[in-house]
């Protein structure tokens, strides 16, 4: 994930081949991980942001939520062969 702009202004977003430039940050593509990272506040110093806006967290949580879903369609189709 990188820090980046959405139509709302700063946000967090998706980079999964890590090529973006600018500083990232690397999160498990689980929801449980994203919620835990939000509470801890983690995304503000992780990628050094010190604007006084919110970052959106949208395209990110989208992100995981499709991740985290294949992940686990993947697991049950390799533990049923």
């Amino acid at each position: 994930m990188t820090l980046g702009e959405d139509a709302h202004g700063p946000a967090v977003v998706p980079d999964p081949r890590g090529t973006a430039p600018g500083r990232g940050a690397h999160l498990h593509p689980t929801t449980a991980c994203l919620e835990l990272a939000e509470r801890r506040r983690a995304f503000r110093r992780s990628l050094r942001y010190e604007g006084g806006k919110a970052l959106g967290l949208e395209a990110l949580r989208a992100y995981v939520t499709v991740a985290s879903g294949q992940r686990s369609d993947s697991k049950t189709k390799s533990a049923q062969t």
